[in-house]
Order: C-alpha cells, then structure tokens, then sequence
C-alpha cells in the first residue's frame, strides 16, 4: 500500500498565499503522476493540478495563473504553491498518486482543508 500524507492547509485571507504538500511513502512501488484534487462542499472533486515524473504538468483553467505545481521525485512529495486565493478556493485538498509499480492503482491522502475567508 501507498501512503499520502498532506500538510500545509489553513486559513487565510482573499489574495493570500498557502502552501500544500504530499509526502508518499510504501515499499517497492513507483509513481508516474502526482496531483492535487479539492471538493468544495456541495460539489463534485476536480482536478487543481497534476504533475508527471517527467515533469509534465496539468492545471485546472481556473487556477492556472495562480497556483503552482511541483514535485521531488527522489523524495515522492509534491506541492502546490497557491498564490492569490479566492473565496471560491475554500475547499478540502486532496493528494493523489498514480502507481505503476507496485501497489498498482490511484491513491489518496487523506485531505487538507483550504479555507479563504476574510
């Protein structure tokens, strides 16, 4: 099994700044794409950003100019730099990794709460 510990979540204010990380550990496996997801309460989870281990990264539109994406592969952590926050932000974060070795399959943390409110 694969294990997802996010860090970083919190409170603060509109056009503020947080800092998400995701550290993974287990044994034997490999990872080929880390990312991050939130669901908003009421609705369904997206996709924030995702990152391979080539470096190739993916962002929801709304977030693209915003929120930053990256990842240590040697260590199997991601992060997510988030600048500029909206009210609309506020949600539950939560890491995922694809494994493609060993513990075959998509895996989650277990969720860090993002609440932007004045």
């Amino acid at each position: 099994q694969v294990q997802l510990v996010e860090s970083g979540g919190g409170l603060v204010q509109p056009g503020g700044s947080l800092r998400l990380s995701c550290g993974a550990s287990g044994s034997d496996f490999s990872i080929y794409r880390m990312g991050w997801y939130r669901q908003a309460p009421g609705k369904q989870r997206e996709l924030v950003a995702t990152i391979t281990s080539g470096g190739s990264t993916n962002y929801l539109d709304s977030v693209k100019a915003r929120f930053t994406i990256s990842s240590d592969n040697a260590k199997n952590e991601v992060y997510l730099e988030m600048n500029s926050l909206k009210f609309e932000d506020t949600a539950v974060y939560y890491c995922n990794a694809v494994v493609t070795q060993g513990p075959i399959g998509s895996h989650w943390g277990q969720g860090t709460q993002v609440t932007v409110s004045s």
